[in-house]
Formats: structure tokens, sequence, C-alpha cells
């Protein structure tokens, strides 16, 4: 039996509470802040890293790439809003639709890769390709209402990854199921 700690409830919280922050400010609630940056940079981004690190040492394919890839995509992201605009740097909104396009292609085959994996696991990946997917249509659009639709969609996907890392917590800590998860049988 593996006696190392579990890294993916550190890695689901900061991609968990990263991803409500950002799409409470994409649903229209507030400006961006950098709160949010900040998040995006050392929870979203260097937590994961660190959790994809840990599943590596576990030799968990799944979680190194998963964890590792977002933890990567929040430092690009932070950097791109940053940089957006500052005279030497330009986004394009048009190319930005298919840096968000880019993920959901990533996201949609990491996906697949859950469907021999726990429900909620499952329930975490669709919902933040959807995500990916509706932004991308949001800036390729220049439609409002979409990428407003997109941040309550992103909302439910950060809960999601919250609840499966509280659930996995708990459950290590108590020695019995506290949140179901939805496991699957072979």
């Amino acid at each position: 039996m593996d006696d190392r700690a579990n890294p993916a409830p550190l890695g689901l919280m900061g991609f968990g509470m990263t991803t409500v922050l950002l799409n409470i400010h994409n649903a229209g609630f507030f400006d961006m802040d950098v709160m949010i940056l900040a998040m995006g940079i050392f929870y979203g981004g260097v937590a994961q890293i660190l959790a994809g690190i840990m599943e590596f040492r576990k030799n968990n394919t799944f979680g190194l790439t998963a964890f590792t890839s977002y933890g990567l995509f929040w430092i690009t992201l932070v950097f791109i809003l940053i940089f957006q605009g500052d005279g030497v740097f330009v986004r394009d909104i048009d190319f930005f639709g298919w840096y968000l396009f880019m993920w959901g292609l990533f996201t949609a085959y990491m996906f697949v890769a859950t469907l021999k994996k726990n429900r909620a696991l499952q329930v975490v990946f669709a919902s933040l390709a959807i995500l990916f997917f509706l932004l991308a249509i949001g800036d390729w659009t220049g439609n409002e209402t979409i990428t407003k639709i997109a941040g309550w969609e992103g909302i439910f996907t950060g809960f999601s990854a919250i609840y499966l890392a509280a659930a996995e917590v708990l459950q290590e800590n108590l020695g019995r199921t506290i949140l179901p998860i939805g496991p699957v049988s072979d």
C-alpha cells in the first residue's frame, strides 16, 4: 500500500477556489481584481503544479498531467491578463478564443480519461470542458450573455472540485464516506 499523502485535494482546492473566484467575475458580479490574479498565480498555479509533481511521485499519470497542466494554465492566464494591452503585448480577442478552445480540447480528452474514475471527477472535467468552450464562444462572438452564462457554469465547476477535495479529505480522515463521489466499478 502507498503510504504517501494524497495530493489530489490540494490540487482540487487550488483549482476549485480559483475557478469560483474568476467565474464570479465572469458572471458579472465583480470587476477583475488583484485577488483573482494572486489566487491564479499561487493557489491555482503553484499549488496545482506541486500537486502534479506529488502525483508523479505516486506514479499517477492522470494526476500529473491534469494538475501540472491546469497549474500552468492559471499562470499563463494571469500573464495574459496582466500584460494585455501594455503596449508590448496586445491581446487579440479572436486569438484568445483559440487559447480557451485549446484548453477545452485538452479538457475534453481528459474527461474521457475519467470514465473509469469516480462520478464526481467526471462532473469536474465535463463541466470544465463546457466552461472552456463557452468562454471561447463568448470571446469569439463578443457576446457578454454567453460569458455570463459561462461564469455561472464556472462557479458550478469550481464548487464541484471543492466538493471532491472535501470528500477525499473527510473520507481519509474520518475513515468513512461523508460526501459520496459515485465510485465506478469495473
